[in-house]
This record gives C-alpha cells, sequence and structure tokens, in this order.
C-alpha cells in the first residue's frame, strides 16, 4: 500500500505592485487659488505641456528659458515730471525766440496786423504743446503699478504676466521653475492680458512681448 502522496504546493505568486503614486508637488508652491479676474481684464491660458511654456499664442521651449522672477512694476514718475519741465522749459524758450521777428512792429506800436498774427500763432502753438506735455504727465503720474511675472529667454524675448495677487506669482513662478527640472510636470492656469506703454515703466532689459498694437506685454 502506498502512503498517501501530499497534493503538490502551489506556484508562489509575487504580489501586487501597488500602484505608482502621482509626483508629489514641489514643497514651496503654496496652494493659493487664483484670484477672481478682473471684469475688464481679458483671459490668456498659461500652460506647460510637453516641455513647452504656452502664453496665449506665444511658445517658449523650456529649455531655452534663463530667468523667471516676480517683481513690481512701477511707473516712471520722476522721469515724467523731469521729462516736463525739461520740455515746458524748451518750448518756452522756442516760442520766445520764434516770437522775436514780430516784436520789434509790436513795440513800434504801429499795429502791424501781420506781426499780431504771428506772434498770436506762436503763442497758440506753444499753449497746445504744453497742453500735450500735460497730458503725458499724467498719465504716467496716474498709471497703476503692477505686480508682474517675467519669464526670460536665452535670445531677445520676454514674456510679462501680472496679476493682483502677488502670491499666485509666486506659485506660477514655482510652478514653472519646477517644470524646468522635472520634465513629466503639466500644469495650466487662467491669466490676464496686460498692455503698456513701455516708456512710461520700469521693467529693466529690453523686452519683446506680444498682444496688442502700439503695445507690449501679457499679464497674468
Amino acid at each position: 500500500m502506498h502512503p498517501a502522496q501530499e497534493p503538490p504546493a502551489a506556484p508562489a505568486t509575487a504580489p501586487p505592485a501597488p500602484p505608482s503614486a502621482p509626483p508629489a508637488s514641489p514643497p514651496f508652491m503654496p496652494d493659493v487659488p487664483a484670484p477672481p479676474r478682473r471684469p475688464a481684464a481679458i483671459g490668456v491660458e498659461l500652460r506647460v505641456s510637453k516641455r513647452i511654456l504656452w502664453i496665449g499664442a506665444a511658445v517658449y521651449p523650456l529649455h531655452n528659458i534663463a530667468r523667471v522672477y516676480s517683481f513690481l512694476l512701477r511707473p516712471k514718475r520722476k522721469e515724467a515730471v523731469l521729462r516736463f519741465l525739461r520740455y515746458t522749459a524748451g518750448t518756452l524758450i522756442t516760442g520766445f525766440i520764434a516770437m522775436l521777428p514780430g516784436l520789434p512792429s509790436l513795440a513800434a506800436g504801429g499795429g502791424d496786423s501781420g506781426a499780431a498774427g504771428y506772434v498770436t500763432f506762436v503763442w497758440i502753438a506753444a499753449l497746445a504743446v504744453e497742453i500735450y506735455l500735460v497730458v503725458d504727465l499724467f498719465s504716467v503720474l496716474l498709471a497703476a503699478d503692477h505686480h508682474v511675472l517675467a519669464v526670460e529667454t536665452s535670445g531677445a524675448s520676454t514674456a510679462l504676466v501680472t496679476s493682483q495677487d502677488p502670491r499666485y506669482l509666486d506659485q506660477v513662478v514655482g510652478q514653472i521653475s519646477y517644470a524646468i527640472d522635472h520634465p513629466d510636470t503639466e500644469f495650466k492656469v487662467t491669466v490676464e492680458s496686460l498692455h503698456f506703454s513701455p516708456k512710461n515703466y520700469y521693467f529693466g532689459d529690453n523686452v519683446n512681448m506680444y498682444g496688442g498694437s502700439g503695445n507690449v506685454g501679457i499679464g497674468a
């Protein structure tokens, strides 16, 4: 009688591999909700996908980005005041020189209508120039400050992004910086467009941007 045979042992199976967890967000990225968009602002999409930074229709390869930073964009108020004083002085001096040919006739009391008309024309022209200078001055003095994020490339182009909340800009800076070192990172945020005259603001290096006719800049 043969002894009872033991049933063959079941083959050992490896435990199922745990599902891969998504990469954790960098610790320096605060969870700041997007600020509400201003009623008059035009929305622009800023996103990173497949190693490409998109700001609206503009494309910036991540490997071509040299610097990402935020700062406060301030109008050139001091320069505007100095420019107004300089141009005003130049207008008055030029107007006085232009009136010199007609002053002798008026001083003689001859009632030369031609000389009087010439002097009046010079004063009207000087007044028109002065009105233009006053408008230009107050357009800078009353211009608003903007919290701005700048994306500089290794070439000549720079993109500007603005937001009502500077913490939101800091978050976007962290996201872009993290995406530069982590190729699989993708994200998308909604931003606002920004149009301004570059001659009226301090923004550092020469900037080439898209958006608007006769203006530069796009915003967040």
